[in-house]
């Protein structure tokens, strides 16, 4: 028996995809196993899932969208319960009003449709995707839903299981008043509540008579515990024990780490470093939550330009790329960026770490230990005599690290490192003041990356506002530009998706390739005014001037970036 086709049979056929034969063949099947046509072709993989996705597009006239590119808003995703997604092979990508745009593979499936409107009470706008990439978007939305901290309840706060990594031991509570229960719990559901609201950073201070607990939320400190006073000691010895710590040292910095297992897909590092202050010791936990950070160029945040300075710089097969920035400004993140383009199987990768952060599987990684006389400078000597392709130093701390980086930089090496200084013509002078000879810098230094982060003005609440243009020109923009773009600034009162009208960071550069005027100023020992003069000649945006392109774009304000550059 045969059938006239019609709608995305007749498409695919038309295009070529199929036969008509094993079109009907293939209608008549999904009927009788009570699947969908589009289901049946890829179960049976009759048709390639991009081949499907683009015919269908065009028979139902719904956009066909890479959701490999888009980052799902996490909110979002929980408008749809875990099952009802897996059931339906729908994502939920964002919310605009009472619109949720959904992405789907299937669009003849107008049950799934339905079932997501009746289930969220919202108008469900559908995107087509390719089946194969939407099941793995699915899987991974569900696998972060895994271990949501929201599922952690006061009750389960005793069990969690933490590990110091040295040994990756379980912690067991013992009969000590640093292991009784009520300290257990307090520390606990502080650290569960750090990760919970996105914090970079948890601080524990004792002062005279007071004890404060806060956390650094988009690179800004919050209170958010006052225990008594009495418990401070026995809070710090707790978390002293949980790293793996000496308790009884108090006089003297200690470093260590521990791990939190949310899950058997998911753990959370935690850096934790002790310092003794007057009233007791001061203990701040880094939270290093990898699963939640992306890496490569588009991540980063670059306008397009400076993405290829970049891209082109790191994969040259020599020279040095120096990343640049105070203490949180996400050098790290750019460094390892860095490390994930260039990290394929034809290249020698290996780099020294105080510590290693985030695990790069294919990359030699090694941990600094300066009182075993481990330093940057000997593992990078070792490195230089295991064929290296690719080295990453952590930090140039001394001129000796210099030295050795930039001679590796000139004899066939790519080498990556930061520095602490405030803008790439600073890193100029830092490096001749350190005793670097002008003549290496310019023969090993192939870029200098500036950064910083900002925090984004939240979508769902920020507000437009108007400033005089002469404030406008006061705060570097060019009389050109003024009245082509809308200001935003924050709603302090938040909403509940962000914290004081900003939620997430993102960074800003000066991205700065040493060309032949800027190495000629360098060569006759010119100042960094002068290389910023140069920079700017030639097109090149400063940290001030990248900040205000965020500000024209709408995604930060005036305010954050006089919080974090100088007019």
């Amino acid at each position: 028996m045969s059938i006239a086709l019609n709608g995305l049979p007749k498409r695919l056929v038309d295009k070529g995809l199929l036969t008509e034969v094993v079109a009907q063949r293939a209608y008549f099947q999904a009927n009788s196993e009570g699947m969908s046509f589009v289901s049946y072709l890829m179960e049976h993989h009759i048709v390639e899932s991009r081949a499907i996705a683009s015919a269908a597009s065009v028979e139902f006239g719904i956009p066909l969208f890479d959701i490999q590119v888009f980052e799902v808003d996490p909110d979002v995703i929980k408008l749809i319960d875990q099952r009802l997604m897996q059931e339906l092979n729908a994502l939920p990508l964002a919310k605009r009003g009472s619109r949720l745009y959904v992405a789907i593979s299937d669009p003849g499936n107008l049950h799934a449709l339905d079932q997501l409107q009746f289930h969220t009470g919202l108008t469900v706008e559908p995107v087509l995707t390719e089946a194969m990439t939407l099941s793995k978007a699915i899987e991974k939305a569900q696998e972060s839903a895994d271990t949501t901290l929201a599922e952690f309840s006061d009750s389960t706060l005793d069990d969690l299981e933490f590990t110091g990594l040295d040994d990756e031991a379980r912690i067991e509570s013992g009969d000590s008043d640093i292991d009784e229960a009520p300290i257990v719990r307090f520390v606990n559901k502080i650290l569960m509540e750090a990760i919970q609201k996105g914090a970079s950073d948890v601080h524990f201070e004792p002062y005279e008579g007071r004890f404060r607990v806060r956390i650094r939320i988009d690179g800004m400190m919050k209170e958010i515990a006052t225990p008594p006073a009495n418990l401070g000691n026995r809070i710090c010895a707790r978390l002293k024990v949980m790293a793996r710590l000496d308790i009884a040292e108090r006089r003297l910095p200690q470093d260590g780490r521990m791990k939190l297992k949310l899950s058997k897909n998911r753990g959370i590092d935690f850096r934790v470093s002790t310092c003794p202050i007057l009233f007791g010791e001061k203990i701040v936990l880094r939270i290093l939550d990898s699963g939640s950070l992306k890496f490569g160029a588009d991540s980063l945040g670059m306008v397009d330009e400076q993405k290829k300075t970049f891209i082109k710089a790191i994969q040259r097969p020599h020279g040095m790329v120096l990343i640049t920035g105070p203490t949180g400004s996400g050098k790290t993140v750019s460094l390892y960026s860095a490390l994930s383009i260039l990290n394929t199987n034809d290249r020698n990768i290996s780099t020294a770490e105080d510590p290693a952060e985030i695990y790069l599987p294919g990359v030699n990684q090694v941990n600094v230990n300066n009182k075993i006389g481990l330093t940057f400078a000997t593992a990078l000597r070792a490195f230089l005599r295991q064929d290296p392709d690719v080295i990453m130093v952590g930090e140039i701390r001394d001129t000796e690290t210099a030295e050795i980086a930039m001679k590796a930089a000139q004899t066939g090496h790519m080498v990556l490192s930061t520095l602490h200084t405030n803008s790439a013509p600073d890193t100029i002078i830092r490096l001749t003041n350190m005793g670097v000879e002008p003549y290496n810098i310019v023969a090993s230094i192939s870029l200098i990356i500036a950064q910083r982060l900002v925090r984004k003005l939240c979508t769902h609440c920020k507000q437009p506002i108007d400033l005089e243009d002469e404030v406008m020109l006061h705060q570097g923009f060019k009389a050109e530009d003024l009245g082509s773009f809308g200001l935003f600034g924050p709603n302090v009162d938040g909403c509940e998706y962000c914290h004081a009208g900003y939620r997430d960071r993102l960074g800003i550069f000066e991205v700065m390739p040493l060309t032949d005027k800027i190495s000629r100023i360098v060569i006759r020992g010119g100042s960094s005014a002068e290389i910023a003069e140069q920079e700017e000649e030639d097109g090149i945006l400063s940290l001030r001037r990248a900040g205000l392109e965020k500000v024209k774009a709408g995604l930060t304000s005036i305010e954050e970036i006089n919080r974090v550059t100088s007019e």
